[in-house]
């Protein structure tokens, strides 16, 4: 199947997802708080794009069923990012002012960018392969790290998040209609969806190292002429 495919590709990035410190960290109850605050106020960022995203893609299909698919993850999306608020925010004092005054980081900003490049391309096939990574990534993650949690209460909340049935439910209904999408599809645009979705891909292999790192703009390694 095309998820198969893509995923033995993507293979090495995953991996190093996997094992990047952030991960390790997290799971060993080591990751210093700040890194796991900053990480939660960009990934609200992304995952407002990441609704948003999933409203252009139900705007693009013709077929009802994959309509109601991607309306009824936005719904999904929402009562997540409730739960967020409520729980981590909260507990973490984290306002909706410092949101605010808070810029996109980097990874997040490209991240966000390459979604809407693939959603202006109206191709829901493209579109889906995108999105794919965020929801299977966390999936796998999630099953890797609960096998032995974590000994910080916050991040076995977050572990467990990504472990429910329910979640598991929605990935594969994720893979399986990007293998539908793939098999009706022409050869240049099967070619499309394998790029969207080793570029998400990397792009989450960047999102954990820009948590980690507590990402920001900077022209400190940029040399320019003076005119």
């Amino acid at each position: 199947m095309f998820t198969e495919k893509i995923r033995k590709k993507a293979e090495p990035i995953w991996q190093k997802s996997m094992q990047h410190p952030f991960i390790k960290e997290l799971q060993r109850g080591e990751l210093a708080e700040d890194k796991f605050r900053f990480y939660l106020i960009q990934d609200h960022f992304y995952l407002n794009a990441f609704t948003e995203i999933h409203k252009l893609a139900a705007e693009c299909a013709d077929n009802p069923e994959i309509k109601e698919l991607f309306l009824n993850n936005i719904a999904g999306i929402e009562v997540s990012e409730v739960s967020v608020r409520e729980t981590f925010f909260k507990e973490l004092a984290i306002t909706e002012e410092e949101i605010q005054q808070t810029m996109v980081a980097p990874a997040a900003y490209h991240y966000i960018a390459h979604m809407y490049k693939e959603a202006q391309s109206k191709s829901v096939g493209r579109i889906v392969a995108a999105l794919l990574p965020c929801y299977w990534l966390y999936q796998e993650i999630g099953e890797e790290l609960i096998l032995n949690g974590s000994p910080t209460p916050l991040y076995q909340r977050w572990i467990e998040t990504y472990d429910s049935e329910a979640y598991k439910t929605t990935v594969e209904a994720q893979k399986n209609l990007t293998n539908r999408l793939a098999a009706v599809a022409s050869e240049d645009e099967v070619q499309l969806m394998e790029q969207a979705f080793l570029i998400s891909s990397y792009e989450e292999l960047y999102f954990w190292e820009m948590g980690y790192q507590k990402e920001e703009w900077s022209n400190k390694h940029v040399s320019l002429p003076i005119s």
